[in-house]
């Protein structure tokens, strides 16, 4: 390829060169994203259905999965279509729009996670004021800025990133576009503008990780005082699933961005971002749908309904 700063194409990375593992590779990503599209799926219609879900823990958890439908749309048919045909490619257009997207959904869901984790603190610790702080149109503002902050942090750093001149060849390690890989491809005197924004980002991230830590030490503290054992149980009921959601994805996350370089090698990276971009959406509504009795009653509900119309 010509030593220029815009490639016309960029190399995904490969699960494995041969071509069975490859088709394996295809199975298993298919069975992932059809578990995602229908755990995610079932939630938004089981929310949207059920007047008793309309509340603003559902409304976020609507969001969430939107989120996650979004994320793993985003990287896993690419990858699947290049197992399937087994080809690396992907356009220099088909890659901007992978680094807009994904930043734009894996933003958006890290500040959603966050506002959860307020609505958490807010309904234990402030159940009187609940209504009153979390009204509608409240909660319709806290979403929207949510989904305005990961488009924006997806705009700044995907033009900043593909204004880079890019002269190490176009083959990134990861098996989506990315932008620490494409950062890889650029030169060290010319990308610290990015690395800057990157740095910036985890700040803000970092605060965000902050808040949701304080929300929760304030939850069990409110939890543990609480007399009797339904009610503590009922209380860890609505904050375990949504705890169990937010700690591996920070942690993933933190680990992929800062860890160090003297363990950082190529599978390990892989295993991360699978966890992160792919495993999660799947898992999320498996979830929620075990740990939450209302989630549960409102898919038996669906279901049941599905049926009845059938017969």
């Amino acid at each position: 390829m010509s030593n220029r700063s815009f490639p016309t194409e960029f190399l995904l990375l490969p699960f494995t060169d041969i071509h069975e593992l490859q088709l394996l590779h295809f199975g298993l990503f298919l069975g992932i994203y059809l578990a995602a599209l229908l755990g995610n799926g079932l939630i938004l219609t089981a929310i949207a259905c059920d007047h008793h879900l309309h509340t603003p823990m559902y409304f976020f958890l609507l969001n969430l999965a939107l989120l996650d439908l979004g994320t793993i749309t985003t990287t896993v048919p690419k990858a699947m279509a290049n197992s399937l045909w087994d080809t690396r490619n992907i356009s220099y257009s088909g890659c901007v729009a992978q680094v807009f997207f994904f930043l734009f959904m894996i933003g958006g869901k890290y500040c959603l996670l966050t506002l959860m984790a307020y609505d958490r603190y807010v309904a234990i610790c402030k159940p009187l004021h609940y209504g009153t702080i979390m009204a509608s149109r409240t909660c319709v503002n806290m979403a929207a800025t949510a989904w305005g902050s990961g488009f924006l942090n997806a705009m700044v750093h995907t033009a900043s990133t593909f204004s880079l001149l890019l002269y190490q060849g176009n083959a990134l390690d990861q098996f989506f576009c990315e932008i620490p890989q494409i950062l890889k491809l650029s030169c060290s005197d010319v990308y610290l503008r990015e690395v800057g924004l990157v740095l910036i980002s985890l700040s803000l991230a970092s605060r965000c990780f902050i808040f949701i830590l304080f929300s929760y030490v304030q939850i069990f503290r409110a939890v543990l005082r609480i007399p009797s054992q339904q009610g503590r149980h009922k209380a860890f009921s609505t904050c375990l699933p949504h705890l169990a959601v937010v700690s591996p994805f920070i942690s993933t996350i933190i680990f992929a961005c800062l860890k160090p370089p003297s363990i950082s090698f190529l599978s390990l990276d892989l295993v991360v971002t699978v966890l992160y971009s792919v495993v999660s959406p799947a898992v999320y509504p498996i979830i929620y749908s075990m740990r939450n009795q209302e989630i549960k009653g409102a898919l038996k509900k669906l279901i049941l309904l599905v049926v009845i119309k059938k017969e």
